[in-house]
């Protein structure tokens, strides 16, 4: 009982000093009017290829930054690399999340002078990350809908405080036994004001729908700064 009182304290020490430096990193995104977003979501679901798909509209009217987080390897840093913009990968050498320390240490490297959206692309995983509070505006989640309608149902917390759940691989719907309307009930139950996107980021299907929100909320948190 006492061993189990201690890891609790443990737990909470870390959290609390985790949010302390959220808060700051909250204060430096608002500082440079730049609005950034947490993407979660578990390994394979899709989260680097939405970002490919989305960063050449993005990019035209707007400055976009990357943090890559992965556990080893740049393999995700490298790919988004290649649509020049300023990326840093994190490799937490074991840790399932990125934590709010991580960040502080690499937002340094970015040029903050007309920076509009950070983008964290977390690592893939739907439990850890859910606890760990980045310093961001809000979170998305990036569920392949291959993994099954149950996933939400099994996962509420990583769903409950996010703003958008954006449901990819639809292209692959008529070949699994997935029920869409049950997840995305199931998604609306756990917080009924998500935005929910339906795309397929292999032939671009409801992409738009999702860029255009996303450019959005950018000019609102800006508005908002001024």
């Amino acid at each position: 009982m006492e061993s189990s009182r201690r890891q609790i304290e443990v737990m909470a020490n870390l959290l609390g000093s985790n949010d302390v430096q959220a808060e700051v990193n909250r204060a430096h995104f608002r500082k440079h009017h730049c609005l950034a977003i947490n993407v979660m979501g578990s390994p394979g679901a899709g989260k680097t290829s939405l970002l490919e798909k989305s960063l050449p509209h993005l990019c035209a009217d707007l400055q976009v930054g990357v943090i890559e987080g992965d556990i080893f390897t740049s393999k995700d840093a490298d790919r988004i690399a290649v649509y020049q913009v300023p990326v840093i990968q994190i490799n937490t050498g074991g840790d399932c999340h990125l934590d709010s320390k991580m960040i502080s240490k690499v937002l340094p490297e970015f040029d903050w002078k007309a920076m509009d959206l950070m983008v964290i692309e977390n690592v893939g995983n739907l439990v850890c990350p859910a606890d760990f509070d980045l310093g961001e505006a809000f979170r998305v989640i990036v569920l392949s809908i291959v993994e099954g309608d149950d996933k939400p149902a099994k996962y509420p917390v990583i769903f409950r405080n996010a703003k958008a759940v954006v449901l990819n691989k639809m292209d692959l719907e008529a070949l699994t036994d997935v029920n869409m309307e049950n997840m995305k009930h199931d998604i609306l139950a756990i917080n009924p004001d998500i935005q929910i996107f339906e795309v397929s980021c292999r032939n671009g299907n409801g992409l738009q729908a999702w860029i255009s929100w996303l450019s959005q909320e950018v000019k609102g948190y800006q508005e908002n700064m001024i």
